[in-house]
């Protein structure tokens, strides 16, 4: 029995969120639901998908039909901060980021979390699919879920300690079918909604129409430069290509090209053969450690992606928070600005922002 431990959990209007606070009421937590207001684009009928109308009356009744108190609080300012304003500063120096990751980094673990501790809550709950355990020297581990098509540690990779005695993942322990029976066992009214995989502030999904519009400085033409130093035409503006693709470069060759570098200082696009794709190494930068920072190099399985399989590589932590990992084998179409995140097994050690790409010498035998 919890003793009544207060948990407040946040709501979306899903099935996850939904289902996690019905989880905790009946654990015995006193528990209370809290939602974002998020930016959203100004324009007419724009909305956040994340705290839509439809989406804040939907956790509204589910607040109601659970018997918890339900509050809506205004993060429209950290958000553009911290999410959309990082977001279109990045595109703009040629990479590619993660969105999700500066929102859990800088909105859900420091924003809500300190809202919901200044509510006296112990615990911040959310939906997402990850777990919390105490390991056998009694520190916080964060884990995979159980669900690995549902499985979202990557993008929860910068909890640490100061988080994670304050943290409950309710739906970690089922995959996505047994959350969906869970919602009509409990008659929650979002039983059967759909979920969103879009990016919560655009109004149409199409994040190069919104650069476009916000930093329109930088959408401009520039050259397309093979990797060998030839130019070989022009580009339409670096973010409307993305490490890896090969189609709609507008250039005739006597091979495939595939892009494999946006140079944003120089505004130039580099492409090149399909096998200069695959990479060896890594730099990662605003790189955090669940348990601490490891004393050298250790062997990790990393995904640089949130849907990439797992690759063993050696990671080895530097000053100023800052890691270089070596795959085993070579890593296909490794974006500068994606996540870079360390495992062993089930257990996240770790994770930080890929900085660069790193040319790895061979070993001389």
């Amino acid at each position: 029995m919890s003793q009544q431990k207060h948990v407040v959990i946040a709501m979306s209007g899903g099935v996850d969120s939904s289902v996690a606070a019905a989880l905790l009421v009946r654990q015995g937590y006193q528990v209370t639901g809290l939602m974002m207001r998020l930016w959203s684009e100004d324009t007419v009928g724009a909305e956040n998908r994340c705290c839509s109308l439809e989406a804040v009356e939907d956790a509204r009744r589910v607040a109601h039909q659970l018997d918890i108190p339900f509050y809506l609080i205004n993060a429209e300012k950290p958000f553009k901060q911290h999410v959309v304003d990082l977001f279109t500063e990045e595109y703009a120096a040629g990479l590619t980021p993660n969105p999700c990751l500066s929102c859990n980094r800088h909105i859900r673990f420091t924003f809500l979390i300190n809202k919901a501790l200044a509510l006296g809550a112990d615990y911040l709950a959310t939906g997402h699919y990850a777990r919390v355990a105490v390991g056998d020297h009694g520190n916080y581990q964060l884990l995979r879920g159980v669900d690995s098509h549902k499985d979202q540690s990557y993008v929860l990779h910068m909890l640490t300690q100061a988080h994670l005695p304050h943290v409950l993942f309710p739906v970690g322990e089922y995959n996505k079918p047994q959350i969906r029976q869970l919602a009509r066992d409990f008659d929650l009214p979002v039983a059967e909604k759909s979920e969103s995989m879009e990016l919560c502030f655009l109004k149409d999904n199409n994040y190069r129409r919104f650069f476009a519009e916000h930093r329109p400085e930088r959408v401009v033409p520039g050259p397309i430069r093979h990797v060998d130093g030839r130019i070989l035409g022009e580009h339409q503006g670096l973010p409307n290509y993305t490490i890896g693709q090969r189609k709609g470069l507008g250039i005739a060759y006597h091979e495939p090209l595939y892009v494999l570098q946006l140079e944003g200082v120089n505004n130039t696009l580099v492409v090149g053969p399909e096998h200069l794709l695959g990479q060896q190494g890594l730099l990662a930068r605003q790189v955090s450690w669940v348990e601490g920072v490891p004393e050298g190099p250790i062997q990790a399985q990393v995904k640089i992606r949130a849907k990439a399989a797992d690759a063993l590589a050696w990671v080895e932590p530097l000053p100023g928070g800052l890691a270089r990992v070596r795959f085993d084998q070579p890593q296909r179409a490794i974006a500068p600005g994606q996540g870079a995140v360390f495992y062993d097994g089930d257990v996240v050690l770790g994770g930080g922002i890929i900085q660069k790409i790193e040319q790895v010498e061979p070993e001389v035998a």
